[in-house]
């Protein structure tokens, strides 16, 4: 018979997952169990907040890269067109430029985009990366562009006529956008047409110059030990807290982090700290890699799931805040919106990805892969695979600077039934090689598979996506 508590609590000890507890009148002994409570509470708490902050964390490290490494100030536009400055982008496309802003609303005042008519998708989030509004296609203008007005927390804006007036539920947001339009000049002339500045300079805005990584070393994604927690701090201190978030606030405070008071940990907190980020991301790699939501396969023949579990860009479920859904999407990712989350057949985008193969293998850059793209591809814009660096979760940085390969390439090879054959691994295959994409020996991979403007053959999952399958005898 199992004993119970009571029957444990007589007995002066009690087994746990921690070790041994011993009791003195039914309580933890001495100074020494006591301790190993407390810390086990506070490790558990590290490790609970790590995954709760993952995508406040992500922003606030990328505003700093922007600020810190490239010199943009608040809503200065930066443009990430080439592989090589794509690089410190987590799960960042290859096919299409990114064109980025963040802002401190508290700083600049409200702050207007100016967003061009034509084929461009993006939007507006706060720093816990939830959409306030998309804009382009996919937003209220419907892709024939507006002046949008952002209005921070606590400010007021009278003479709102002519602008879309999105109201901020933090001080610090970030503006995203990509280019859709397959012609590069095209596209550059678009992207020229976007402007952010000041609601007070609005008579006569000042133009900012459109920075560049120029081929910096830079990485958006959450810093690792000590610094995740630094990062953490310095952006809690700023932005108000919500209901929502007021027990994880709670947990925080025992390890040294407190609105309105420095982050000064001492030695256990620190060492607590640093050991529940280390697990917090394993927790969070599992999440991502081996997801458990349930629905999460695109199809029953073939191990493709869909990354974006979250079904609201606003993070929230009718009786809970999906806090699971979005672990798993920001260890890998930034950013969501309406469009990412897009159901209507011919709008937004649509994300599966694989992290095994055939055999439930994970995927290795030593080895050769196949991947089978069957005819009719549901995608009204363009359809693409993208190979990562599981460690980085960024572009696989291999020395040619090729991480994808997609529909607008015109070179690509292309079978007689309209199916495509691609191929990863450390060498190409004769005859392919304008259909591969080079790994790394020694490093693992994972693949997305992107539809623009997804159709109705992927919304009901009639088109089927076969698995990346291991060539045992590729030469």
């Amino acid at each position: 018979m199992t004993s119970t508590l009571e029957d444990k609590l007589v007995s002066g000890k009690i087994d746990t997952r921690i070790g041994s507890i011993t009791l003195e009148k039914g309580l933890p002994a001495g100074a020494g169990d006591s301790k190993k409570l407390f810390d086990e509470l506070d490790f558990q708490r590290a490790c609970q907040t790590y995954l709760w902050a993952l995508p406040i964390v992500s922003f606030a490290e990328w505003q700093h890269q922007h600020e810190n490494v490239f010199g943009a100030k608040d809503g200065q536009l930066v443009i990430y067109d080439n592989y090589r400055d794509k690089l410190g982008i987590l799960t960042a496309n290859a096919t299409t430029p990114y064109i980025m802003a963040f802002a401190n609303l508290l700083r600049t005042g409200p702050l207007v985009i100016d967003f061009p008519a034509g084929p461009m998708a993006g939007g507006v989030g706060d720093f816990w990366q939830r959409s306030v509004t998309d804009m382009g296609e996919t937003g209220p203008d419907r892709g024939q562009g507006a002046k949008y007005l952002l209005v921070g927390p606590g400010q007021k804006v009278t003479q709102t006529e002519g602008f879309q007036v999105v109201q901020m539920p933090m001080n610090n947001i970030m503006f995203g956008v990509r280019s859709l339009e397959p012609d590069p000049q095209k596209s550059k002339a678009l992207i020229a047409k976007l402007a952010i500045y000041p609601f007070s300079e609005r008579e006569k805005p000042s133009t900012a110059q459109l920075l560049s990584p120029a081929g910096k070393s830079w990485n958006q994604g959450q810093p690792r030990g000590l610094a995740y927690w630094e990062r953490l701090n310095s952006i809690l201190q700023v932005e108000p807290v919500e209901a929502r978030d007021r027990m994880m606030m709670a947990m925080l405070i025992p390890l040294g982090i407190e609105k309105g008071k420095p982050f000064s940990p001492d030695n256990r907190q620190k060492e607590l700290l640093q050991q529940g980020a280390e697990v917090g991301e394993l927790m969070a790699m599992n999440f991502s890699f081996n997801k458990r939501f349930e629905g999460a396969k695109y199809r029953p023949d073939a191990n493709w799931v869909y990354v974006l579990e979250m079904k609201d860009p606003n993070q929230e479920d009718e009786n809970n805040t999906q806090l699971d859904q979005r672990t798993a999407w920001f260890y890998e990712a930034v950013t969501a919106s309406k469009g990412m989350m897009s159901r209507v057949a011919g709008l937004g985008q649509a994300y599966l990805g694989s992290y095994h193969d055939q055999h439930g293998n994970w995927f290795d850059g030593a080895k050769t892969y196949k991947l089978r793209v069957p005819p009719n591809q549901p995608a009204k814009q363009f359809w693409s695979l993208t190979v990562y660096d599981t460690r980085t979760r960024c572009l696989i940085d291999n020395k040619q600077g090729i991480g994808d390969k997609s529909s607008r390439m015109p070179e690509l090879e292309k079978n007689a039934d309209g199916s495509v054959d691609l191929y990863v691994g450390p060498t190409a295959i004769s005859g392919h090689e304008q259909n591969w994409i080079p790994s790394i020996p020694g490093r693992a991979w994972f693949a997305y598979f992107r539809l623009y403007a997804p159709t109705e053959a992927y919304l009901d999952s009639s088109w089927p996506l076969p698995n990346i399958e291991l060539i045992e005898d590729a030469k």
